[in-house]
């Protein structure tokens, strides 16, 4: 079971650690599940709102593999550069970039956290997992 709660933070709260629109999702680990972060309401099951365009309309993907592994994915959107940036926290506070159309995997047994940044304000969509052993 993989199990995502997604917090929106703009502008002064995020200084204040304060969090805005709170989200949850979760998936059996079995081959194929997918769980997607975005601005479309069609595909995504963790939306962000409709005016936040760093986020892509299908930004991030939750995969698990045929071994019941999960790994997040940044999907390539439509511009050469993105809008954003996005790193992966894991246990222990540390923070690795994700890089545009990379994939890493997510621990078994394990939580932390994927972060969107905007690259041009305060703003940024924190998602924290929780990957059942």
């Amino acid at each position: 079971m993989l199990e995502l709660t997604m917090a929106s933070v703009s502008g002064a709260d995020a200084d204040a650690g304060a969090t805005a629109g709170m989200l949850m999702a979760e998936a059996p680990s079995e081959p194929g599940a997918v769980l997607r972060v975005g601005r479309d309401r069609s595909v995504c099951r963790l939306v962000t709102p409709d005016d936040w365009l760093f986020v892509s309309r299908t930004h991030l993907e939750f995969r698990c593999g045929p071994d019941g592994a999960w790994n997040v994915s940044w999907l390539r959107g439509s511009n050469a550069d993105p809008a954003s940036e996005v790193r992966l926290v894991v246990s222990g506070g540390t923070a690795l970039p994700l890089s545009y159309g990379g994939a890493a995997p997510l621990s078994r047994g394990g939580s932390g956290e994927v972060v969107i940044q905007d690259r041009w304000g305060p703003r940024s969509v924190n998602i924290g997992y929780y990957h059942e052993g």
